[in-house]
C-alpha cells in the first residue's frame, strides 16, 4: 500500500483508499490477523469474528498505510482493543449469569428480558469505562449500591462533597450520552 498513514477525517475523501486497496489490504493481512487473534484468544471462532470486525471498521473509516508493517501495527492495535471489549462483555455476561443462577427459578426473567438486561448492563459498563475511575466508582457505590456520600467518600478517600461532584459528573455524562443517542436515533 502506498501513501502515508492518513485517517479519512484528516486526509479528506479524495485520499481515502478505494475498494481495490481495501480488498488488497484484506487479502494481504486477514489471515495473519486471524492467526494472531486465534493465538491471543485461544478460540478460532472468536478470532474469525474479531478479524471480521476489524476489517469492517476499516470499511467504515478507511486508512492508507506507508507499508505492510504499518498496516499490521494498526490492525494489531485495533484487534487488541477488540479483544479487551470482548473480555469486558464476557465479564458482564458472567456476572449476569451468576446473578440469575442465585435467583429462584420461579423469579427468573424470560429470555427476552434477560437479553434486554444484558444489553443494558453492557451499555452501562461501556459508559462507566469512559469515566475517570473515581467518578465511575463513586457513581456505582452511591447510586447502584445505595451507599451514603460519607460511606462512598470513606471508601474512595475523598470528602462527601467530592463524592457528590463525582456522582453529578457521572449523571451528566449519562444524560449527554442519552441525548446523543436520541439525536442519532431514527425518529
Amino acid at each position: 500500500m502506498a501513501a502515508a498513514l492518513n485517517p479519512p477525517a484528516a486526509a479528506g475523501a479524495a485520499d481515502a483508499p478505494g475498494p481495490q486497496a481495501l480488498a488488497r489490504l484484506y487479502v494481504d493481512h486477514h489471515g495473519w490477523l486471524q492467526d494472531w487473534l486465534r493465538r491471543r484468544l485461544g478460540n478460532a471462532a472468536d478470532a474469525a469474528d474479531l478479524a471480521h470486525d476489524a476489517f469492517v471498521r476499516l470499511l467504515v473509516a478507511p486508512r492508507r498505510f506507508d507499508s505492510p508493517p504499518a498496516a499490521r501495527v494498526y490492525l494489531r492495535t485495533m484487534a487488541n482493543g477488540l479483544c479487551v471489549d470482548l473480555w469486558r462483555r464476557r465479564e458482564v455476561e458472567q456476572a449476569w449469569r451468576e446473578t440469575l443462577a442465585a435467583r429462584p427459578e420461579a423469579l427468573a426473567p424470560s429470555a427476552e428480558q434477560q437479553l434486554l438486561v444484558l444489553q443494558a448492563l453492557q451499555e452501562i459498563d461501556a459508559m462507566l469505562r469512559r469515566l475517570p475511575p473515581k467518578t465511575s466508582r463513586a457513581f456505582v457505590l452511591g447510586v447502584a449500591c445505595g451507599m451514603t456520600d460519607a460511606e462512598v467518600g470513606q471508601e474512595l478517600g475523598v470528602s462527601a462533597r467530592m463524592v457528590r461532584k463525582h456522582v453529578a459528573r457521572a449523571m451528566l455524562h449519562c444524560l449527554l450520552l442519552e441525548a446523543a443517542a436520541s439525536v442519532g436515533a431514527p425518529g
